[in-house]
């Protein structure tokens, strides 16, 4: 299979080179751990029988639920990619909000029933796999990849109902790994809309003027660029400096996308992972290291994932520009 462009627009089609390579995969769901610490998996149908709704608490206007969310970004996909092999939503959720029925009033947490209980989750992110659409880099298999963010803590719910926040994505998600690679061209965080219709067009627009082959282009670039064992403990240390800079001294840097945390998970995984770990001289490809960056990535709240996915593409691309022309860039000067 491979990408081919349609009429000249920027669209992505496939082209079936046998009768053996149309055959549909097997799995049916995305794979739910595209995003790991903090969150919990759950299901569209529950999210829809069993979660409350929040409201505008000022005027009781309701908000578009989590479920909408995803609901209309799987309308559009299905509309754009029609024909395609489109699996069901995968859904990550964290920051539960509980409450209880009026009945329950006064009742001990414990002896709460089901029924009486209330629920809700104030942050989601999904991902919707396109299966037939792919590509390979460095041996590794991408799938084209949709999605979106919701955290309801960026809304303030005190007030009358007004347009809400919405993060949405398009790009690759890594087979291998289950890492989604994001660029700024398919991310949109800031996403203010009062109607799932406007929801929708958000989507259209978004989806429509991916261009997958600039995507796929640099991803191909990483692979053929190696830094070696000292380069890499250069930006692990330069890294732990940026977070401890003072913030006036970091707008005239490259910025870094992770925690200290996820610098300590780089690193553990550049010794240790089966799949991004350096070679026996201690070097490794840009790919790998972009790889060992979004898997760190996973560990993020979700109100931040997206926002950092974008991040390690552009500092993995920086790196690869300032190699490739022998620039300075203060991390691997």
């Amino acid at each position: 299979m491979e990408l081919v462009k349609v009429n000249n627009q920027t669209q992505m089609k496939i082209v079936h080179p046998s009768p053996l390579a149309a055959t549909v995969e097997e799995r049916t769901t995305s794979d739910i751990h595209f995003l790991a610490a903090n969150t919990k998996p759950v299901e569209v149908e529950e999210m829809r029988n069993t979660h409350t709704i929040p409201v505008f608490a000022k005027d009781n206007e309701s908000t578009i639920s989590h479920q909408e969310f995803i609901e209309t970004v799987m309308y559009v996909t299905e509309q754009i990619f029609g024909g395609e092999n489109i699996l069901q939503p995968a859904v990550r959720v964290s920051h539960p909000i509980k409450g209880r029925i009026p009945s329950a009033v006064g009742k001990p947490a414990k002896e709460l029933l089901e029924h009486e209980k209330t629920l809700y989750f104030e942050r989601m992110a999904f991902a919707i796999e396109i299966a037939s659409i792919k590509d390979k880099v460095a041996g590794n298999e991408l799938n084209l990849t949709v999605g979106g963010v919701r955290a309801y803590n960026l809304d303030n719910l005190h007030s009358t109902k007004r347009a809400e926040s919405f993060r949405l994505f398009i790009g690759f998600k890594n087979s291998v790994c289950c890492n989604l690679c994001i660029s700024t061209d398919g991310f949109r965080n800031d996403i203010k809309v009062r109607t799932i219709a406007e929801l929708a067009k958000s989507a259209y627009n978004l989806f429509g003027e991916f261009n997958a082959y600039k995507e796929i282009d640099k991803f191909n670039n990483l692979p053929g660029t190696m830094i070696t064992e000292s380069q890499f403990a250069q930006i692990v240390g330069r890294a732990r400096m940026f977070l401890n800079m003072p913030y006036k001294h970091r707008k005239e840097i490259p910025q870094f996308p992770l925690s200290d945390s996820q610098v300590n998970l780089v690193v553990k995984d550049y010794y240790s992972d089966e799949s991004f770990c350096r070679n026996e001289l201690g070097n490794i490809n840009l790919w790998r290291l972009y790889n060992l960056f979004t898997g760190a990535n996973k560990m993020s709240y979700i109100d931040s994932y997206l926002d950092r996915g974008v991040g390690c593409q552009s500092f993995v691309n920086g790196l690869y520009e300032a190699i490739g022309v022998n620039k300075h860039h203060w991390f691997i000067s």
